[in-house]
């Protein structure tokens, strides 16, 4: 019994590994949207930009401190022969060993201005994330939906030549029994023929765009997977703020932002300073010259040759700018969006056709198998039903491709 359930055991785990095994090679589009970002260097790059962002924060806070500096400067001027720098003025030699303390009194609305200007920074790195995510996130979808077509079309292929493969086994036997005419089952078996060519054709087309959809996600594996059907739909609702145009609010709040630090940069400064250590000429009781000292510094624009107003009028022509491209942008979008929902209601007003003519050549083929079966067919119709059949499912195919990509556009443009 102990080795019975020793074999069972060891029996059951092979089958699970087998089942696992089986899982993984299954794949839908969510697993290569999240391979694509996680491989992603842009993405990083953005993403270190984000915290160095954070730093710049931490350093503009920090300025808003007291700065604290010592600074050590010794001179040493000799008169050799009478010759040398007048002692009046460099006193021969010097020692001074300071420790300096200086504040800014009025900065904190340059503190607040350039917080404000590392949160814009921020917010745009965030922006460029996620627009770049966008567009990985389509192009993803894009590949994935063309390896999808091709492994339908490999699967319809291969449907195909199970049927054929079961007739012309058939047809064979009827041919030799003098039911059909050896032309007419070489005629037949060009066509079987050219449909396994295609199969193998088709195998070769999924398998590079498997590979390109492995490439732009950053999958190194090149194992023959098994694609889920994507699942996307569209949202009709247009947001009023979309996330385009968020690209347009950001460039206004910056250009404001500048046009704040301008006005900061003509209000009067006001700091103050405290020192305090040896300062010495080495010349008179030179062991008594420590002490300390403070002051104030105040300094006020009066004319720079109006320069304010040039920069002001630069930054009014960088506002309009960013209007005139938010307005275009605007109408582009809507126009986009109403093309392609145009485009979309007009392939699902087709679908009803094609799925009827599909029905109908189905139909077609399954009556004249059977009419074949007794030799009341010509084998040249049947070749014509299946060539119908396979047009009918390749407009299918053809028009159902179109259309996810279609979603996929619109979803990408509705934000």
């Amino acid at each position: 019994m102990k080795m019975k359930f020793k074999y069972f055991l060891l029996f059951a785990l092979f089958c699970s590994s087998v089942f696992v095994k089986a899982q993984e090679r299954i794949k839908n589009l969510d697993f290569y949207l999240n391979e694509a970002k996680i491989s992603s260097p842009v993405l990083k790059d953005l993403e270190n930009q984000l915290k160095s962002a954070g730093i710049d924060s931490l350093i503009a806070r920090a300025t808003a401190k007291p700065q604290i500096t010592g600074t050590l400067n010794g001179l040493y001027a000799p008169i050799i022969r009478g010759y040398g720098y007048d002692e009046v003025l460099s006193n021969g030699q010097s020692l001074d060993a300071l420790l300096n303390l200086n504040y800014d009194l009025l900065n904190k609305k340059r503190i607040n201005n350039q917080l404000k200007s590392v949160k814009l920074q921020s917010d745009s790195i965030k922006y460029a994330a996620q627009m770049f995510t966008f567009d990985l996130n389509r192009s993803i979808a894009d590949q994935y939906i063309i390896a999808f077509a091709s492994q339908d079309q490999v699967d319809f292929n291969s449907e195909v030549v199970r049927l054929l493969r079961k007739e012309e086994a058939l047809l064979k036997t009827l041919t030799r029994s003098n039911i059909y005419k050896q032309s007419e089952y070489l005629a037949f078996l060009v066509t079987f023929r050219q449909q396994e060519l295609a199969l193998i054709q088709g195998e070769l087309q999924f398998k590079n765009d498997l590979a390109v959809l492995n490439y732009l996600s950053g999958i190194k594996d090149t194992a023959i997977v098994r694609l889920e059907e994507p699942k996307l739909k569209s949202d009709r609702l247009i947001i009023e703020m979309s996330f385009f145009k968020r690209k347009f609010e950001l460039d206004s709040l910056r250009n404001d932002n500048q046009k704040s630090y301008l006005d900061l940069n003509y209000k009067p400064k006001l700091g103050v300073y405290v020192n305090g250590g040896y300062s010495s000429s080495l010349v008179l009781q030179p062991y008594k010259n420590f002490g300390t000292s403070a002051g104030l510094t105040f300094s006020v624009p009066i004319y720079d040759g109006n320069q304010k107003k040039m920069q002001y009028s630069k930054l009014s022509l960088a506002s309009e700018t960013i209007n005139n491209y938010r307005g275009f942008f605007s109408k582009q979008q809507q126009q986009q969006l109403n093309l392609i929902r145009q485009q979309i209601a007009q392939t699902d007003a087709f679908f009803g056709k094609i799925n009827e003519q599909i029905r109908f050549s189905k139909g077609l083929i399954d009556v004249d198998a059977k009419l074949m079966h007794t030799g009341d067919l010509r084998i040249a119709d049947f070749i014509i039903a299946i060539n119908n059949y396979m047009s009918a499912q390749n407009l299918f195919r053809q028009i159902t491709i179109n259309r996810l990509k279609l979603i996929n556009q619109y979803n990408y443009w509705n934000r």
